[in-house]
């Protein structure tokens, strides 16, 4: 069986080495990256591009024109037609408007055209995206720029140049661009911090490695569910009889036909130059999981939200509708997009990775400790980057990390960093120094192969040379959360080489004495969020509040810190995001709430009135007609005949009554929530009084599930929609 599953005609194994190679053969085939630029572009134009990437000097009109020209070379001779900004707006998705390489010369004749100034900048209009009062209705003007850090690509036939989205004033109407002054400022910080201990660094970048969880659900099923078609979830569903109990569905055989979609879906990503390498069947039914290589921060993000739109398309070609949802089904497990993160080097350091010598592992600790430090000092803001309607339904619900930020590092590096929290203040004798790069530091790689436990509980945790963020949603743009990780990361390494620094200037400290100095006291200080235990406990969050962490669990609560004078503080002086920004930015996560569950409540509304409430009555019908025809045919005798009739009616008819009327409430108090003096106060109503009504309304629905007769009932059941064949 399991050899017939994966030789089927639509994943054959292999037969020769060469096929084997075709994967890697295939990579990047479609992206315009360094290979194709050396081909197309002149030596001045390359150069000059490869500078923009490392330090981020600006490219000239010149030049610009001479890389659309070689650029419009290959994507022609890639079949490509139009060219297209590939954006990031504050929708969550991908945008993108096509124009053709054409136009007509004076004397009437066609050309392909592609300049410099269509490759650098664009205009769409700006106020017909969210913009959280940046720009008004009738201030349409926003700009898309170039962004040379992450290569263009032919999609089909369209050439994609992925840029940001700012405003006519320069503000940030998207998530690109705060990410790359995110990533630039932990450039900068890190490198500093870097040279401490190689003078030979120059560029220290983030990588992330994500890892993508996803449903897939027959494409005809999904249809006749109006819900899972407008929020992406199930509002109403009763749990099917097998469910995850058994734990049979966790790694186990790929069904052959999610392999034929693995498989066309792979291949795209290849030519594509996605580095995904792992794929496997998830803990839920119907649910997988898609991870990559890990790539630079910047370029990883956008390959991630390019892989949803691929995968959209692929999935509908296979006859599939693929879910990115949080919690797109009830009863069993949701989805989420963990994020490995980590720093490394221009020379080659994964600046999270232990060495061998005591000096690389000083480095390690270094890195290690001061990101516990930014996360400890930042985890409410840290928190708010994975906030959304629909990852409320999963955070905290013993499937994914609580709403409390905590990190995770074992044992073994707990026990160091009790160590080297004894360290004595000031000048080290010899023999601390010894005891300190020897005993401790130097033994760091050591104890880190047995390190290997995980902590599936931990928001943060450390996982042998990275942190992995748990808690961002598998629909989220990790653009979000990578923005305030390398944004707080790069506030603190800055604080520590200004503390450092101070040390060695002030009170004539050996480098190696100031950073263990200052290390000391960061372990001190940041204690409280380190925690190994289990995050699902109820002790865990009367602890968390003793150790005065926070704890929202939802998301008009988790944005406030947003527009905080903590975090405007942080955001000004690492130049990521300025007043205006943020409020902008915080005001369009409200909005999306409010959105979210608004339309949310409009759909539960329709499935009550519209089908649950017909089908019910339906049923209800048939079942007087068979006790009315009882009643003729056996006289007094049919009370015993009819009972069981009777016993479905009678709770039909309270759950129907409680149904309706819940749904009739629920509209009441929408539009008193509607009535809220500002988008904060709509969001908290929303929150507070409007979704509660979700699940009190699904109890009762779920409830006429088994009662109504099967084929009288309107929607596909857990049962035929999670176990695809």
């Amino acid at each position: 069986m399991r050899f017939e599953a994966l030789t089927t005609s639509h994943s054959r194994i292999p037969t020769n080495i060469e096929e084997l190679d075709k994967r890697s053969s295939l990579f990047g085939t479609n992206v315009f990256n360094n290979e194709k630029m050396q081909q197309f572009l002149t030596s001045e134009a390359f150069h000059k591009v490869q500078a923009a990437i490392f330090s981020g000097s600006k490219i000239d009109r010149k030049i610009a024109d001479q890389v659309a020209e070689g650029m419009k070379a290959w994507a022609l001779s890639m079949g490509a037609t139009h060219y297209t900004h590939w954006f990031q707006p504050l929708t969550g998705a991908t945008a993108e408007k096509h124009d053709a390489f054409f136009d007509l010369l004076a004397d009437g004749r066609g050309i392909e055209k592609f300049g410099g100034r269509q490759l650098v900048q664009q205009e769409p209009d700006a106020s017909s995206f969210p913009s959280g009062g940046i720009r008004n209705t009738f201030e349409a003007r926003g700009y898309t720029a170039w962004d040379p850090t992450s290569p263009a690509f032919v999609y089909k036939t369209t050439l994609c140049i992925p840029t940001i989205f700012v405003s006519y004033t320069g503000e940030a109407l998207d998530n690109k661009a705060p990410l790359l002054r995110a990533l630039h400022a932990v450039d900068e910080a890190a490198t500093g911090v870097a040279q401490f201990f190689d003078k030979n660094v120059r560029k220290v970048h983030a990588t992330l490695g994500w890892e993508q969880e996803y449903f897939l659900i027959d494409k005809a099923l999904a249809q006749s569910r109006p819900d899972i078609l407008m929020t992406g979830r199930t509002l109403v569903g009763n749990s099917a009889a097998k469910g995850q109990q058994l734990d049979d569905h966790y790694f186990g055989v790929i069904p052959s036909r999610v392999l034929s979609f693995m498989s066309a879906l792979e291949k795209q990503c290849m030519l594509l130059g996605i580095p995904v390498k792992t794929r496997h069947n998830e803990v839920a039914p119907n649910q997988f999981e898609l991870a990559p290589v890990f790539e630079e921060a910047n370029l990883s993000v956008d390959h991630n939200l390019l892989l949803m739109d691929v995968m959209d398309e692929i999935a509908d070609q296979h006859g599939f509708k693929v879910l990115f949802h949080e919690k797109p089904f009830a009863g069993i497990n949701g989805s989420g997009k963990h994020n490995n993160w980590s720093l490394a080097t221009d020379t080659g350091v994964n600046l999270l990775s232990p060495g061998s010598t005591p000096m690389k592992n000083l480095q390690f600790l270094t890195f290690f400790i001061n990101t516990i430090k930014a996360v400890d000092t930042y985890e409410e803001l840290l928190r708010s980057s994975i906030a959304s309607a629909s990852n409320d339904h999963r955070l905290g619900a013993n499937e994914a990390p609580p709403a409390i930020i905590s990190i995770f590092v074992g044992k073994q590096l707990s026990d160091v960093l009790d160590e080297l929290e004894g360290v004595s203040k000031g000048k080290l004798s010899p023999e601390e120094k010894t005891e300190l790069k020897l005993n401790v530091v130097g033994k760091i790689p050591e104890i880190l192969l047995d390190n290997t436990d995980r902590n599936r509980t931990s928001p943060f945790a450390f996982t042998g040379n990275k942190f992995e963020m748990r808690g961002v949603g598998a629909k989220m743009n990790c653009a979000k959360p990578m923005t305030v990780l390398n944004t707080i990361v790069a506030k603190q390494l800055t604080d520590f080489k200004k503390e450092v620094d101070a040390l060695i200037d002030k009170k004539s400290l050996k480098k190696d004495e100031a950073v263990f100095n200052v290390l000391r006291e960061y372990i001190k200080t940041s204690k409280r969020i380190r925690f190994d235990g289990d995050g699902y406990s109820g002790d865990w969050e009367a602890e968390a509040r003793k150790r005065k962490l926070s704890n929202n669990k939802n998301t008009p609560e988790a944005i406030r810190v947003l527009t905080s004078k903590e975090s405007l503080a942080l955001f000004e002086a690492t130049n990521v995001m300025n007043d205006k920004e943020l409020a902008a930015h915080q005001e369009v996560e409200l909005d999306n709430y409010v959105f979210h569950i608004q339309i949310e409540s409009s759909i539960l509304s329709e499935l009550v009135y519209n089908h649950i409430i017909p089908a019910t009555l339906k049923y209800q019908n048939i079942l007087l007609e068979n006790i009315a025809g009882l009643k003729e045919v056996y006289g007094a005798a049919h009370k015993n005949l009819t009972e069981p009739q009777l016993n479905i009616l009678e709770k039909m008819a309270e759950h129907l009554v409680r149904a309706k009327k819940l749904a009739d409430q629920m509209t009441v108090v929408k539009e008193k929530s509607n009535k809220g003096s500002s988008i904060a106060k709509r969001a908290q109503a929303y929150c507070d009084d409007v979704k509660p009504y979700f699940e009190q309304i699904r109890t009762h629905v779920d409830a006429l599930e088994q009662l109504v007769s099967d084929e009288l009932w309107p929607l596909t059941k857990y049962r035929e929609l999670l176990f695809v064949k």
